[in-house]
């Protein structure tokens, strides 16, 4: 059988931490933030860890590649 391709929207999209969780950019950071409060701002930095239901497909998009 040929190998698993790795999904490349996938992979821009996430990353799989040490522990095996599926990181992910926070969304609304692009642009239009004068209206946010400095508290929800503040709140967007960094990544967060997607849910754990999603967790199984993404591990199955990145064919056990982390990047």
């Amino acid at each position: 059988m040929p190998k698993m391709k790795t999904h490349k929207g996938t992979k821009k999209r996430f990353r799989l931490s040490a522990t095996g969780k599926a990181m992910h950019r926070k969304s609304g950071t692009s642009h239009l933030q004068a209206r946010m409060s400095q508290k929800r701002k503040r709140n967007l930095r960094g990544t967060g860890a997607m849910d754990v239901c999603m967790e199984k497909t993404i591990h199955a998009a990145l064919s056990g590649n982390s990047y």
